[in-house]
């Protein structure tokens, strides 16, 4: 029993700490387009594709930190290294099996792994919603662009006229 309320505890915790980051990315892509600093160059595009990635990396890593404090707290591991390595095998869902918890604890494992992978789709969320939106933003800057210059035309070719 003690083992599932602590996996729901940090399992939740965790969520969080995703939630917020990726909050943080998508607001931060957000204020990049409102102030025009991203959205019609690609290459900008991609720099800010990859602040999101950075910022929402950065929430991973301290989920996986939060497990490994956690698997510290019940006494499984002596070092923070050796509980952040453990954790990232869950949480990444790879499953080495090098090192195991005991009977009692390994149960937070699969619990690890399953708020790892909601955690990785949402993250895959937020770079699908980025992207579309960055792409959406360009499209319409091209737009306006073409728009310009076909105005620009219709006025050359009426001032000739006259």
């Amino acid at each position: 029993m003690i083992v599932m309320l602590v996996a729901w505890g940090v399992t939740l915790g965790a969520l969080v700490v995703q939630g917020t980051a990726a909050a943080v990315g998508v607001e931060s892509i957000g204020a990049l387009l409102a102030r025009r600093l991203v959205g019609s160059q690609v290459w900008r595009n991609g720099m800010a594709a990859l602040l999101l990635i950075a910022i929402l990396l950065t929430g991973h890593l301290v989920q996986m930190a939060a497990w490994a404090m956690a698997f510290m707290g019940a006494g499984e591991f002596e070092t923070f290294s050796v509980a952040f390595y453990h954790s990232a095998v869950n949480y990444t869902t790879l499953g080495y099996g090098d090192i195991v918890m005991s009977e009692h604890w390994r149960l937070l494992a699969p619990l690890e792994a399953a708020g790892g992978t909601l955690a990785f789709g949402w993250s895959t969320a937020a770079i699908v919603t980025v992207a579309i939106r960055l792409m959406r933003y360009r499209h319409r800057a091209q737009i306006r662009e073409e728009s310009r210059g076909r105005s620009q035309k219709t006025r050359d070719v009426t001032s000739v006229a006259e």
